[in-house]
């Protein structure tokens, strides 16, 4: 498959005007579902909170002690000690 580089870079669908207006409306509707139904909402924070822990681990992708794997750059370990 021949790619040419020189081609214009084609933005994404949410950098478009369509994309960026429907976004725009879906934050709208968002706020009067979420403002007509906030009772209901409330009842379930608890259990948001503790979907949100895994979602963001699963986000991350590094999971824990993920900052070890990185190189360093000499000397960087003994400016960081004192």
């Amino acid at each position: 498959m021949n790619h040419d580089h020189n081609e214009a870079h084609v933005p994404s669908f949410w950098r478009r005007p369509a994309g960026m207006a429907l976004a725009t409306a879906a934050l709208i509707a968002g706020f009067y579902l979420l403002r007509e139904h906030w009772g209901h909402v409330m009842g379930f924070w608890p259990y948001l909170l503790l979907l949100a822990c895994p979602l963001m681990h699963l986000m991350h992708g590094n999971g824990h002690g993920g900052h070890d794997r990185h190189p360093q750059a000499p000397g960087r370990a003994q400016d960081d000690k004192q």
